[in-house]
């Protein structure tokens, strides 16, 4: 019985997690839905107005599309009248409930935070590339070490038997760190693919590693037999997440296994 109620609490968390990604009490607020709305008819939110808000008697954007207007960083962060509008409304309406005294909400699942420079979170992109500078000289430096410091084998290569699969677990590392924070920089479908499914990967090879490293695995056989069954998952769950539905929760488990 203990068992089985674990089971239902456990289903109703996840089901709450999930209801909570796509709908929030922020971008659920009549106010803040009003107030996009009216945006992206008139092109404006108080004295802030956006030339790509701009549209002709019969809908479409003067001039042509937005992204043909705009810089070339704002055409790679998909700055558009939409973007604009939930930002400013966002921001409008924080500050309507912060002087009336109610507490920050979230919005699509994610806390308001202000931009710079166009970036959405400044902080997080800044831990992410300090995060992956870190990681590029620890992985220099263990470059230096095993190559120039450490005696090697007459053919110049190296006694550490799992020195080429540390290489490729540093790659890996900075690659999942340097598109988490693009990611941080500009959240949008792309960016979030590419955010998840280098996290995945990495969940995946640092399992792998930690199997070979823990039970001191040599034979070529049992390497094989560890490895494929660990890619044939993390090669379909990326593949689920690419083409089939991108999931936030499922997303965010992979990070979170890889952190």
């Amino acid at each position: 019985m203990a068992r089985n109620l674990r089971w239902v609490l456990l289903i109703v968390a996840v089901s709450y997690l999930v209801s909570s990604l796509e709908a929030s009490e922020g971008d659920a607020d009549p106010l803040y839905k009003s107030c996009v709305d009216q945006c992206q008819k008139t092109g404006c939110v108080g004295d802030n107005c956006f030339q790509h808000c701009k549209f002709s008697a019969d809908g479409k954007a003067i001039d042509g599309p937005w992204y043909m207007q705009e810089p070339l960083y704002l055409r790679w962060k998909q700055w558009d009248c939409q973007s604009d509008c939930q930002y400013e409304c966002m921001m409008t309406r924080e500050e309507e409930r912060r002087r009336n005294g109610e507490k920050p909400t979230k919005y699509f699942g994610k806390w308001p935070l202000k931009h710079v420079y166009g970036i959405q979170e400044p902080v997080s992109v800044a831990f992410s590339a300090l995060d992956l500078a870190i990681q590029f000289h620890g992985w220099v430096s263990y470059f230096i070490l095993v190559y120039y410091n450490l005696p090697l084998q007459p053919n110049r290569k190296t006694y550490y038997e799992y020195n080429g699969l540390l290489h490729i677990y540093a790659t890996i590392v900075m690659n999942s760190l340097f598109w988490s924070g693009v990611c941080h920089s500009r959240d949008v479908e792309l960016t979030e693919r590419l955010d998840y499914s280098s996290a995945t990967l990495l969940a995946g090879y640092s399992l792998i590693l930690a199997i070979f490293r823990s039970f001191s695995i040599h034979d070529q056989s049992a390497k094989i037999m560890v490895t494929v069954p660990i890619l044939a998952v993390v090669a379909t769950h990326i593949l689920y997440l690419n083409f089939y539905n991108l999931d936030e929760v499922q997303g965010f488990t992979g990070k979170l296994y890889s952190e």
